[in-house]
């Protein structure tokens, strides 16, 4: 209990304050929320560091991974199929182990910086003049607390990357679309009306063509080239921490202006973790030949089932290997998020982006509890009608899996495990009622008023 007891008291601490601000409506300095979450993080990565209870992955994954890069191996072959993404943050861990950073504080350091960055990250996701409150709301957001600084797990490096893709593809503010396909329908009728419904297909797609026109920026388009470009560099990285940033990727291509932004912004979106890719070599120490077996473990995830959601309940809230019901939950995850990116095709492609992740969270047949801070930043920055519940049901139920069931031996454990595991049903109808089902139409949202952007360009700022 060397830690538990005082982490369970500044979170509680922290979830009144945060609800208290919300209800007497505060709004303090950016830098304030910035402070809280810098002291309440460092707070309880000192008091985990020096814990005796250290987190199995923690110990035996993660410190591997930053040790690899130390000898000059790949982490993902050298810690035995324990690390199973790209090292970029494996460097990070060798660095820090390199300048004789106890690991215990080294590796909570890495997502530590990463979670107080998202604090005003979160702010400027927001936007409006509840921005502030949104910051200090995230700072102390107990389970973003609980994942960066008690466990250590690398979910806040992928997000501050993933949402800082979204901070920078918004630019100035959401620009007005109905969808994705807005401007290409435009350019189709207009190219349609200069050739004529006869116009032979080299006219079109050819050389000084209809499409040829449509992706050659002009003199106005650099500065949203460049914006496209930076953000999927960022959500680049953000895949180069983890894999699941991908479900991030629809939201943040709708926030760029037009078509050729989207295109260099996919492009460099998958640009950036074939660079790390092919420079392990370089960095790493992997040989040619030891590549493909690197993509093979990389994409390889085993079907683990039975740690939260419907599947505990066919498990006995076990863990098991289950293809079949891994497979049946797989298939739900792809059907749900394809139907949640067509009905809020024309939302705020923050909430659109807050609607995928909970929907994965409603049907995924595998999690771990790091994963529930997927939707946090989104909805912490536009909360819903059920927001509060959705994140005080996650941080509970994960809580009691970090604080108080970590406190007793491993058979102790694994009967707990079992009753705890099949207790996060009740999140699942939480998580539905949690999503912006109000906000289908972003130019249709009460509260919301219509601002000319540059060039003309209309774009809709939210009091919420």
């Amino acid at each position: 209990m060397d830690y538990a007891v005082l982490t369970g008291i500044v979170l509680v601490a922290g979830v009144a304050l945060a609800l208290v601000a919300q209800w007497r409506d505060w709004r303090p300095p950016l830098i304030v929320a910035v402070l809280v979450g810098i002291a309440v993080r460092v707070l309880i990565m000192y008091t985990s560091a020096i814990s005796v209870h250290q987190p199995v992955d923690f110990v035996e994954s993660f410190k591997p991974a930053g040790e690899a890069i130390l000898r000059g191996e790949d982490p993902v072959l050298a810690s035995e199929g324990g690390w199973h993404f790209l090292p970029t943050i494996p460097y990070v861990y060798g660095i820090l182990l390199w300048l004789g950073i106890p690991w215990e504080f080294a590796g909570r350091l890495v997502t530590v910086v990463a979670d107080i960055v998202l604090i005003p990250l979160v702010a400027k996701l927001a936007g409006g003049p509840k921005a502030s409150l949104r910051a200090l709301q995230y700072a102390l957001n107990p389970l973003a607390l609980l994942v960066a600084s008690l466990h250590g797990q690398v979910e806040p490096v992928a997000l501050v990357f993933g949402v800082a893709a979204f901070v920078v593809a918004r630019g100035a503010g959401p620009l007005e679309r109905p969808g994705i396909a807005t401007d290409v329908v435009a350019k189709v009728r207009a190219g349609v009306a200069a050739y004529g419904v006869r116009a032979s297909i080299p006219r079109m797609v050819g050389r000084g063509g209809m499409l040829h026109r449509a992706l050659l920026p002009g003199p106005d388009d650099r500065a949203d080239l460049r914006r496209g470009l930076l953000a999927g560099v960022l959500m680049g990285l953000a895949l180069c921490a983890k894999s699941w940033p991908i479900w991030l990727v629809p939201g943040m291509l709708l926030l760029l202006p037009n078509l050729r932004s989207r295109v260099v912004g996919l492009f460099a979106t998958g640009f950036v973790p074939l660079f790390f890719l092919a420079t392990l070599p370089i960095f790493a120490g992997t040989r040619l030949d030891q590549i493909p077996a690197v993509i093979h473990t990389i994409q390889d995830i085993r079907p683990i089932i039975g740690e939260y959601g419907w599947t505990p309940w066919f498990t006995g809230g076990d863990w098991a290997l289950d293809a079949n019901l891994a497979s049946i939950g797989t298939k739900a995850i792809y059907l749900c998020v394809l139907a949640a990116i067509l009905y809020w095709r024309r939302a705020d492609p923050v909430d659109m982006t807050t609607a995928i992740l909970l929907a994965f969270m409603v049907v995924t047949p595998r999690l771990g509890a790091q994963y529930l801070l997927w939707f946090m930043p989104f909805l912490v920055a536009r909360p819903t009608r059920f927001a509060w519940p959705a994140i005080l049901g996650a941080s509970l139920w994960s809580g009691y899996g970090y604080l108080f069931m970590t406190q007793f031996d491993a058979n102790t454990w694994w009967a707990m495990h079992a009753d705890w595991s099949r207790a996060s049903i009740v999140l699942l109808p939480i998580f539905v009622l949690a999503m912006p089902w109000g906000r289908r139409d972003a130019t249709a949202v009460p509260g919301t008023a219509r601002i000319t952007g540059p060039a003309g360009r209309a774009r809709v700022e939210s009091s919420a």
